[in-house]
């Protein structure tokens, strides 16, 4: 069962970092979601699986014995939570560029900020 769970949480990542680097905003942003899931599958791993008794600690016990761990599961929660508001965020931001920048290549934006020379964009430092 932990090598099928590690497996999927690898397969996960590793689709969500080929497509955060891609070269399409959209995919990047879908690319981080995706991402962000796969951490999530890694945190409620790291709980215990195979738990199935209540995280109760009985009068007298040290620790507990074969129930899962509650707090990466509470953090997980969070972070769908999180992340769910941070991907509406970013599909609404990447619309707004797509609209304003009449394209989603990642290149073609970029070509599209203002040169070095111009007065209203502040120099770049020059590193020793």
């Amino acid at each position: 069962m932990i090598w099928a769970v590690a497996m999927a949480t690898g397969t996960v990542i590793g689709v969500g970092l080929y497509l955060a680097l891609s070269r399409d905003l959209l995919r990047c942003v879908i690319g981080l979601a995706v991402l962000g899931n796969g951490v999530n599958l890694m945190l409620f791993a790291a709980g215990r699986l195979g738990g199935s008794a209540p995280p109760v600690i009985g009068a007298g016990e040290a620790a507990l014995g074969a129930s899962a761990n509650p707090l990466p599961q509470a953090l997980v929660l969070t972070a769908i939570v999180i992340s769910f508001a941070l991907l509406c965020f970013s599909l609404a931001l990447v619309l707004r560029i797509m609209q304003v920048g009449e394209s989603d290549d990642v290149e073609a934006l970029q070509s599209a900020e203002p040169p070095a020379t111009d007065p209203v964009k502040p120099p770049l430092e020059e590193s020793p």
